[in-house]
This record gives structure tokens, C-alpha cells and sequence, in this order.
């Protein structure tokens, strides 16, 4: 049986009130494929399976449940249970709940900590949303430089539970300015004597100001497992982990991917989203989309006479601005992909334009040929001449116009992914239209 059908199975369990079956086949469960369990079924239904966990398993799903989750099962919740649960997050994955609750929630949750917890969890706090410090986290393990081996795995064997990795351990002098880092592999392998200073080698390193997915970009980029995050003076507050490094970025990938087919992101599975919830995320964007292809309408109004005079021009109206509107979201694709990698920043403008200038030219004088061949082998030569010029129009000014918008996005502050698809398609429908028709006019001589 596959995981799939057995998760069916499960999710029937809950919907036929068979609690005791549920329970003694949860029990039986890897903890990864509860959450995965947990995520397709409704609210109230999660609530029930959540409650039928022991409090050791059901303390290690709630850490791996997305935020969205975790909101909706503490609503549901005593405030003793909800101590719990909350007590038992890192203060990086507490404060990403927290933005999701109402402030009068997230206050009286922070009432429920010790002391040592609420002060971590108020470090990350103190930094403004979307920086790396807002998702570091504040427990760490830094060496002093001049310790020496065995002195820090001394420390280590003390604050080990405490700490959100080992692997990597900043290496810092007496004022904690961070001088590198070295790994938990080399301090084992090393004889206790040996000065951690000849262990230390260069850190890569981020300021906690720093905006959190190019953060997570480097991190994955450059294989680390964790990375120190400093303060404006260079001394070290947090660390960032590898694996926060993947869920920054699989967020954000999900919501370019959202945002490049006109929608909003959910931020939460699938499964679990309510369907009003989802009809909203497209709504606001399909409205627009509306609104603008009022722009194509208006066009073929002020044309009319010339659709009229040569009626075999609307025939390849779908097929121009279809053209016109793939050929603009594949470079507005490429190109946003390139922004979010790193290989292309907003100074390069005029490379990307001018590279998809030639990469437009290209493809329209392919397509160009084979529209004009195609049609006057059809119709009449002037009508496939038309077309392979529109073509060739059309591909340049869109794969241009696609190259820029990504750019000019994030130079105006905005998602580059908002100016992809949508906007994309739209503008070259309507502009791929007049040069169309301005084209037939003069080669038609109407």
C-alpha cells in the first residue's frame, strides 16, 4: 500500500468517528507522514487527530506543521496544552508563529515562557520582518579563540541540548567580534591541547539586518550548514541554519510560482486551505487580468475597419498574441529566476535588454520565415508577409519588454514575479495587436 492510500485510509477513519482505530494506527506512524496526514485533513477534523497524539509525538508534529497549522491547533487548545507546544519551539519557528496570531494572542503566549525563553524570543523579535534576524536563531554555541580544544568541548558537552547546531561553531575574540568558524569534525579529531585559533578558519557571515532569501540564497549556494549572523559591529547574535535556509526559499519559490500564473500565495498546504480561501488568492488577480484585456477589446475597436476590409487578418490574431504573450513570460522567467540567483541585479539593465533584443530577433525571424512560408502557401503572399513581419515584431518586442519588467519591478520595490505573467501577457496583447494591424496597413495598403 502506498503512503498516499494509506493516508486515505486514515483521513476515513476520522470521518467515520473510529477514534480508537485512529490513535493505534498513528501510534504506528513515522512522525513525517503524521504531518503529511495532519495537512490534508479540515480543521476540525485536525484538531480531533492532534488531541488523539501522545504528548512526546505530538510535540514533535506540531514543530514540523507549517505556522498556518500550528495557529489553527492552538485555537483549539487549553492554555496549559498550548504552554506546552509553544515552550517547545525554537524562538526562530515561535516568532514566525507569532506573526500569524492576533498581538493580543502572541502577548499572552509569551506570558506562558520563563524567563530565558521569553528573552530569547524577544532578540529575534527586536529585528523587522523579513531580515535574517528575524529568522536566526539566538541559540548558539561561539568558541573563544584563545580556548583550546579541550576547553570547548567542554562548553559544547554543557550547552549542546540548548544549541540549534554543533556542526558549525563561531569562533569569536574577548569583545565577541567573530574572527571565523570551525567545525565540531576538526575539534574531535584534534588532541585537547590544540589552540582553537589554529583551528578557525574564514566565516562567511550575514548581517541580522540582512533581507532573509538573499541570505538563504548564499547559504545554499555556498553548502554551508550553518552561517553566523552578526550585528553592525561584527559581533555575534545568532545562527542560521541549512535547513531554515530551505524553508526561506522554498517559500519563496512557491510564491514566484504563485505570482507567475496570476495568484497569490497560500502559504499553507494545499489540502488544508479552505476552498474560499483559495478563490480569494485568484480573484484579486483575475479581476485585473479582466481590466486589462480591455486594453485588446479597444484595439480591435480602432481596427475595425481594417479587420473589415481584409477579413483573413482576424484569423491570426490568437496566433500572434499567444505568440507574443509565451515568447514575453519566457523571458521574464529566465530573467527573475537570474534576480533570485544572483546573476543578475537591477545595474544590469541594459545587458538584459540588449540580450533580448538579439534573443527576439532570433526567434522572429524562425518563426518569421515559417509564418510567411505557411500563409502565402495558403493564402496570398502579402498576408504571409504580414504575418512573418508581425512575427518578427512581436517576438522582439516581447522578449525585450519580458527581459525589462522583472528589473523594473524590483527597481519600483516590487516582486519581480508580479511583473512576470500577468502584466506580460496583458501589455503584449494590446501592444502586439497595433503593431499587427499598423503592419498590415502598410503592407496591404489599406
Amino acid at each position: 500500500m502506498s503512503v498516499s492510500e494509506r493516508l486515505d485510509e486514515l483521513a476515513d477513519l476520522v470521518r467515520h468517528e473510529r477514534l480508537r482505530d485512529l490513535r493505534e494506527a498513528l501510534d504506528d506512524l513515522p512522525v513525517g507522514e503524521i504531518v503529511d496526514f495532519l495537512e490534508r485533513l479540515g480543521v476540525q477534523d485536525r484538531a480531533v487527530a492532534f488531541r488523539l497524539l501522545p504528548k512526546d509525538r505530538a510535540v514533535e508534529v506540531f514543530d514540523l506543521l507549517d505556522q498556518a497549522l500550528q495557529h489553527e491547533i492552538i485555537e483549539g487548545l487549553k492554555d496549559v496544552d498550548v504552554a506546552l507546544y509553544f515552550d517547545s519551539l525554537d524562538p526562530d519557528d515561535r516568532v514566525r508563529l507569532m506573526d500569524e496570531m492576533p498581538a493580543s494572542v502572541a502577548r499572552k503566549m509569551m506570558r506562558h515562557l520563563d524567563p530565558r525563553e521569553r528573552s530569547l524570543t524577544n532578540i529575534v523579535l527586536g529585528y523587522p520582518s523579513g531580515t535574517i534576524g528575524r529568522q536566526m536563531s539566538p541559540e548558539f554555541v561561539a568558541i573563544p579563540e584563545h580556548w583550546s580544544v579541550g576547553q570547548a568541548m567542554e562548553k559544547i558537552r554543557r550547552a549542546g541540548d540548548e544549541a540549534e547546531t554543533l556542526y558549525t561553531l563561531p569562533v569569536v575574540d574577548r569583545q565577541r567580534l567573530l574572527k571565523g568558524v570551525v567545525s565540531l569534525r576538526d575539534l574531535v579529531a584534534a588532541d585537547a591541547d590544540v589552540s582553537i585559533s589554529s583551528l578557525t578558519t574564514e566565516a562567511d557571515s550575514v548581517d541580522a539586518d540582512h533581507d532573509a532569501e538573499d541570505a538563504a540564497r548564499l547559504c545554499a549556494d555556498r553548502k554551508h550548514l550553518a552561517m553566523p549572523v552578526t550585528d553592525s559591529e561584527h559581533r555575534v547574535v545568532g545562527i542560521f541554519t541549512v535547513d531554515d535556509a530551505l524553508d526561506i526559499l522554498e517559500r519563496a519559490e512557491s510564491e514566484d510560482a504563485a505570482r507567475h500564473g496570476g495568484a497569490e500565495p497560500l502559504h499553507r498546504p494545499y489540502l488544508s486551505t479552505p476552498v474560499l480561501t483559495i478563490m480569494r488568492s485568484r480573484i484579486v488577480w483575475l479581476l485585473v487580468l479582466a481590466i486589462g484585456a480591455t486594453l485588446t477589446v479597444q484595439v480591435l475597436d480602432v481596427f475595425e475597419e481594417t479587420l473589415e476590409a481584409v477579413v483573413v487578418l482576424a484569423l491570426f490574431v490568437p496566433l500572434l498574441i499567444g505568440t507574443g504573450g509565451n515568447t514575453g513570460n519566457q523571458a521574464a522567467t529566465t530573467v527573475t529566476r537570474a534576480m533570485a540567483l544572483g546573476d543578475v541585479t537591477t545595474r544590469d539593465v541594459f545587458k538584459v535588454f540588449w540580450r533580448e533584443v538579439r534573443v527576439g530577433l532570433t526567434l522572429g525571424s524562425v518563426l518569421g520565415v515559417l509564418g510567411f512560408l505557411l500563409v502565402s502557401w495558403r493564402w496570398e503572399w502579402h498576408v504571409g508577409a504580414v504575418i512573418g513581419l508581425t512575427l518578427l515584431a512581436i517576438c522582439t518586442l516581447a522578449a525585450s519588454a519580458g527581459g525589462l519588467m522583472p528589473i523594473l519591478g524590483k527597481k519600483l520595490g516590487a516582486d519581480p514575479a508580479v511583473f512576470a505573467n500577468p502584466f506580460i501577457s496583458t501589455f503584449v496583447d494590446a501592444t502586439g495587436l497595433i503593431v499587427y494591424f499598423l503592419i498590415a496597413r502598410a503592407v496591404l495598403g489599406i
